[in-house]
């Protein structure tokens, strides 16, 4: 006789997308304030790049604006991940939140070339800023969902962040051109305040309280912590391998660049150059909007179909990269550059959430903080090449688009490659047992 368990479906059965949201109420709260402030993030990307754009019209110029927004969080990741481990992730969010509200009204103040230096220093701020926020709210999210609701909830985030990209893109070049750039600015300050409140309304469930610690200069500083993450991460592979993903894909990010170029000068729309990027980024975010949906229908959520799609996933951007690049039909080149973002949405989706899977609850912090630091570092280096290889070479923005994609199949062949070094079967987070000789915080479970 078949017994009634059977029948109740296991406990790590995903739920849907509409499930979590309606039965997570502190989730979808966090999860509405990443719409609205990414929604007007948008608006701000774009109205910097038009500022640059009719001020000097330099593919540098944009390439240092990258630079200023991704050198932050190199320089503050460590010191962000240990406090997102020692301290409240909830009021991080909501202090850091308030005070990019107030930083990017500073861009209302610029008017001319001269002037653009406000833009990368206010810059600096705003993504320093988010250099504490977004390690934060990533180690926060086991704490607010089951283990079956953790792909779904890393998978709306992921198409969140498409959606917005692709509204925010589209509306703020719209917008922007309409009414111009201080009202974009304005609107982004009103978004970061709304989000604020949003996450102050979630319930965060209470961790376990640290074990006291001798007091230390090194500790005060947060190097004694630092090290110990480093050190939690050497000594696991795949953590290590999973942790690299993103920076890898950060070796295309002159894309960014790319994409300011052709929109303003390749495939431009109307008179604004706002108008073109922003269809282009529109583009962008359709792509990384899909990519996570289709890879989970296909591939599931085992470990070694999330890992398969990872590699295959560099692959597919390297390909359609070089696509665009050649594009001379603009419907085309939205096209491939669409399917190129699907490859990046999936291999960002299923590594956070397999760094999320493995990695102890008092480490997330500082693991994603790593990751966030040596993300926006090749960000930030493959732009400034790509804006020297522009501007002081002389290279075509095709030529340069091309050459990135050959690139960029270069991690995808890595990643199958030395799969056999690092991929070990992994302990679930709640199960791994630290060194306590090596690591000064016990393991704490999420409660």
């Amino acid at each position: 006789m078949k017994s009634v368990e059977k029948k109740t479906p296991p406990a790590y059965e995903p739920v849907g997308y509409i499930e979590l949201l309606r039965g997570n109420r502190s989730f979808r709260q966090l999860w509405l304030g990443q719409v609205v402030s990414q929604m007007g993030d948008w608006f701000d990307t774009i109205a910097l790049y038009t500022i640059i754009q009719n001020l000097t019209g330099s593919g540098r110029d944009i390439g240092l604006l990258l630079v200023a927004r991704f050198v932050p969080s190199f320089f503050l990741g460590p010191l962000s991940g240990v406090v997102a481990d020692r301290f409240s992730r909830q009021k991080i969010m909501i202090v850091t939140d308030i005070l990019r509200a107030v930083v990017v009204l500073g861009f209302l103040f610029v008017r001319t070339a001269d002037q653009l230096w406000i833009v990368y220093v206010l810059t600096v701020f705003q993504l320093g800023l988010s250099t504490f926020f977004e390690p934060a709210r990533t180690a926060a999210v086991p704490s607010l969902v089951s283990e079956r609701e953790l792909v779904s909830a890393n998978a709306i985030s992921s198409v969140t962040w498409s959606v917005m990209l692709t509204l925010g893109a589209a509306i703020g070049g719209l917008i922007t051109g309409w009414f111009g750039t201080d009202a974009a600015f304005i609107i982004d300050a009103g978004t970061y305040l709304l989000s604020a409140a949003l996450i102050a309304s979630i319930r965060v469930p209470k961790r376990k309280k640290r074990e006291r610690q001798k007091l230390s200069l090194g500790r005060v500083l947060g190097i004694t912590e630092t090290i110990e993450g480093a050190r939690y991460v050497k000594d696991r592979p795949n953590v290590l391998a999973l942790l690299l993903v993103k920076p890898a894909w950060g070796l295309g990010g002159g894309i960014l660049t790319l994409l300011a170029v052709f929109g303003a000068k390749i495939f431009p729309v109307g008179d604004s150059p706002a108008t073109g990027i922003g269809v282009l980024f529109a583009a962008r975010g359709i792509g990384t909007a899909v990519g996570p949906i289709v890879a989970r229908r296909m591939a599931g959520e085992g470990r070694r179909r999330m890992q398969a799609s990872i590699g295959i996933a560099f692959l597919i951007g390297g390909l359609f990269y070089i696509l665009f690049g050649a594009s001379t039909s603009f419907v085309f080149a939205l096209i491939v550059l669409g399917i190129a973002h699907c490859g990046g949405s999936i291999l960002w989706v299923f590594s956070t959430v397999m760094l999320q899977q493995v990695v102890a609850d008092n480490f997330r912090g500082r693991v994603f903080a790593a990751e966030l630091a040596l993300l926006t570092l090749t960000m930030a280096a493959s732009n400034y090449v790509t804006g020297e290889l522009l501007d002081r070479f002389g290279f075509s923005p095709r030529v340069v688009t091309i050459g990135m994609g050959i690139f960029f199949v270069l991690p995808g062949v890595a990643w199958f490659l030395t799969q056999r070094w690092w991929d070990r079967e992994p302990l679930p987070a709640r199960e791994t047992k630290v060194d306590e000789r090596r690591v000064s915080v016990i393991h704490q479970s999420v409660e």
